[in-house]
C-alpha cells in the first residue's frame, strides 16, 4: 500500500527551497488573499518575504483562531515513564551515550506521578519515552495504559514508531493520540543527527502517521526540531506530510508542535536559528494555512513569548512540566531530556491564561460521549 514516502520521495527539497527564498512581496499578498489549503500559499507565507507582512498575519491568524477555536486553550501535562533509550541522537539528553541515570517507572512510581498530576488538575497526559524496544516497547505500554487510562480521559504517547497491529492494541486499551516527530525532513541532516539505532531508519520514521491512521487512532501530531536544518524549509515538508495525511486519513485529527533545538546532556547547536520573529511567522503561517489545525506550544519556550504566541494560533499548551521519568514526585536535572524555559506552576500558567482572555479547557474529550 503507499504511503507519504511515495509522495515525499518525488518532492524535490532543493526546488521548493529555491521558491521558498525567491518568493516575492506580490506572492505574499497573493497568499494572504487565499491562503487556505494552498501549499503554494504557505510557501510563500513562509518565505523571507513574508517577514515584512507578520502584522497583517499575525491579525488574520488570530480572527481565525478565535473564530474555530474560541478562547479555548488546551491544558496538557507530559508523563516521562523512561529515559531508556537504544538509539544514538546527538541533539537529546537521553541519547545512548550520553553518562546519566537511566529510569524507568515501575507502576507504583507511576501512581505517585499519576497522584500529583491530578491534584494539578490535569485530565489530559502525554506518555513519553525513550526509544528501547525490550524494556519500554509495546508490551511495557500495554501493562500501564488501563492503570493511566483509569485517571485520564485523554492520552497521548510520543514513544518509539511502532507497526499497525501494535497500534491497534493501544487504540483498544485508551491510547487517544500519536505524536510522532520527524525532526528533519531533511535526509542527509536526518543521518547525520541519528547515528546509531532504529531511528537512524529514515523512511520507517516518515511512514508511521500512514501506520497509526491505519490504526484508527484518533489524533496524530507531526513536528520538527527547529535548529536542525533550515526551519522554513523542514516547515514547509511538514506541511506536505500534513496535507497528504488529511487527504489520506480524513477521519483523523492532526496537531503540529513547533519545538525549538534547546540544550541538554551532550546537545549540540543549532544548524539555523530560529528568532522569536521567525516562530511567529510559522505559526500565523500555518494557522492561515489550515484553520483547523491544533497548534501546542511546550515548555521550551520562555514565559513572555509562550503568552504573547497564545492568541496567535497556539491550541494547546503544556504547563508544570517535568522532562525526566519521577520528575514530578522526586525532581533531579540529572535526568531531564532537555532544558525547560517556562518553570511557572501550573497556577501560574492558569491565571496568566485567564488575565489574558483565555479559557484554560482541562479536558476536551470522554470517551463516552461516542456512545451517549
Amino acid at each position: 500500500m503507499s504511503t507519504f514516502a511515495d509522495t515525499f520521495f518525488k518532492l524535490n527539497p532543493d526546488s521548493l527551497s529555491l521558491s521558498l527564498y525567491s518568493a516575492t512581496a506580490t506572492d505574499v499578498e497573493r497568499a494572504l488573499r487565499n491562503p487556505a489549503g494552498d501549499l503554494n500559499s504557505l510557501m510563500a507565507l513562509l518565505s523571507p518575504a513574508a517577514m515584512a507582512y507578520l502584522e497583517p498575519m499575525a491579525q488574520q491568524a488570530a480572527a481565525i483562531t478565535r473564530q474555530r477555536f474560541g478562547a479555548n486553550v488546551g491544558l496538557f501535562v507530559p508523563l516521562y515513564v523512561s529515559n531508556l533509550c537504544a538509539n544514538e541522537c546527538d541533539y537529546c539528553g537521553f541519547s545512548m551515550s550520553n553518562k546519566v541515570k537511566r529510569k524507568t517507572l515501575n507502576q507504583d512510581e507511576l501512581i505517585q506521578e499519576i497522584a500529583i498530576i491530578k491534584a494539578r488538575g490535569f485530565d489530559s497526559v502525554l506518555l513519553v519515552s525513550g526509544e528501547h524496544e525490550t524494556k519500554v516497547g509495546p508490551s511495557y505500554f500495554e501493562a500501564i495504559m488501563p492503570l493511566v487510562k483509569a485517571h485520564f480521559n485523554h492520552v497521548a504517547i510520543e514513544i518509539q514508531p511502532l507497526e499497525t497491529p501494535e497500534y491497534q492494541l493501544l487504540a483498544k486499551l485508551g491510547v487517544d493520540a500519536v505524536m510522532v516527530y520527524q525532526e528533519t525532513y531533511r535526509t542527509q541532516t536526518y543521518a547525520k543527527h541519528h547515528t546509531r539505532g532504529k531511528k537512524q531508519d529514515f523512511i520507517n520514521r516518515l511512514t508511521t502517521p500512514d501506520r497509526v491512521a491505519k490504526a484508527g487512532i484518533d489524533k496524530i501530531g507531526l513536528g520538527v526540531l527547529l535548529g536542525l536544518d533550515d526551519w522554513r524549509l523542514d516547515a514547509l515538508l511538514m506541511a506536505h506530510h500534513l496535507d497528504y495525511l488529511e487527504k489520506n486519513y480524513w477521519r483523523c485529527r492532526y496537531s503540529i508542535s513547533l519545538p525549538r533545538l534547546r540544550p541538554c546532556t551532550g546537545g549540540i547547536k543549532p544548524k539555523v536559528e530560529l528568532s522569536d520573529a521567525g516562530l511567529v511567522q510559522m505559526i500565523c503561517a500555518f494557522r492561515l494555512f489550515n484553520p483547523q489545525l491544533e497548534i501546542s506550544l511546550s515548555t521550551r519556550e520562555l514565559p513572555h513569548l509562550r503568552d504573547n504566541l497564545l492568541p496567535l494560533g497556539i491550541t494547546h499548551i503544556s504547563a508544570g512540566s517535568s522532562t525526566q521519568p519521577g520528575g514530578y514526585q522526586h525532581p533531579q536535572t540529572e535526568l531531564d531530556q532537555f532544558e525547560i524555559s517556562d518553570e511557572r506552576s501550573v497556577d501560574q500558567v492558569v491565571s496568566a491564561l485567564k488575565q489574558r482572555g483565555f479559557n484554560p479547557l482541562w479536558k476536551d474529550w470522554e470517551g463516552a460521549w461516542l456512545t451517549s
